[in-house]
């Protein structure tokens, strides 16, 4: 791994207080969703991705495609922190107006790659490119992050049938297997399981992975997938990193107090600015 494991874990606790500061100033939702894929996006923008945050728009750059649109402020933190734009900007989330809206538009902000508030969507999105890549020849890789409750929408399958007839190997899901979606559990709204075994009989490279251990991801990543496109499929926990919102899905649509920001950043041993 490029970085050591105590620099990826400082990155992802100081994400995590910020994500629950953002949503305290901005009182925006989708709290718990945000916070489980952390890891997975530290891991990604530290470790694997081929980027350069001067130059967003590089031709010959890695794209991810955050599918899970609703859990944008993630997505912004890591970009803000990666050095795509100043932090600063980051007090602009959710405001009316601003730069940074609660559902992701192409543009919205440096190192945003597409419009992902609708959800189910993102992999085919995230295929056109890939298959772009194969056909221009430019050696670029397409990461595509979803939900597991996205896993439900039949767009998802109809781009992951044609993945593996394409041979679209450049192409790599990963699904933050948080548990839970808007109404409940959801293993209790679909049969999710087993999750892994429906991506492989598509054809797919797929792989389990603790979704909060980054070298667990880094090395399931670098495998070999055999000239198939890969899916990992990351166990994750919705709310991880404050013990107040872990796994309770009150947190999918209400924002913390002041003081449970202040709880959060004692929890996470991180100190506030």
């Amino acid at each position: 791994m490029k970085e050591d494991a105590a620099m990826l874990d400082r990155l992802s606790r100081r994400a995590r207080h910020r994500l629950i500061r953002l949503s305290h100033e901005a009182q925006s939702a989708h709290l718990g969703g945000a916070l489980s894929c952390v890891d997975l996006l530290v891991t990604l923008y530290w470790e694997l991705l081929r980027i350069d945050p001067s130059n967003p728009q590089d031709p010959g750059r890695d794209r991810l495609i955050f599918s899970k649109g609703h859990a944008v402020s993630a997505l912004y933190t890591i970009l803000a922190m990666r050095g795509f734009f100043p932090e600063e900007q980051l007090a602009l989330y959710n405001r009316p107006g601003a730069g940074l809206p609660e559902q992701p538009s192409p543009g919205c902000a440096p190192g945003v790659e597409w419009a992902t508030g609708s959800l189910g969507h993102g992999l085919g999105v995230g295929l056109g490119m890939a298959l772009a890549s194969t056909i221009t020849k430019t050696p670029y890789r397409v990461y595509v992050l979803m939900s597991d409750g996205e896993c439900q929408e039949g767009s998802v399958w109809e781009a992951a049938m044609l993945a593996p007839r394409l041979a679209i190997a450049p192409l790599t899901v990963l699904v933050d297997f948080n548990g839970w979606q808007a109404t409940g559990r959801s293993r209790e709204i679909m049969q999710m399981e087993p999750l892994a075994g429906k991506w492989r009989a598509f054809g797919w490279e797929a792989h389990e992975v603790d979704g909060h251990n980054p070298e667990e991801i880094a090395d399931a990543l670098d495998a070999p997938c055999n000239g198939r496109p890969r899916a990992l499929i990351a166990r994750t926990i919705k709310g991880r990193g404050a013990s107040f919102i872990e796994d309770d899905n009150n947190w999918h649509y209400r924002s913390p107090s002041a003081e449970e920001v202040r709880r959060a950043a004692l929890e996470l041993k991180v100190e506030e600015d």
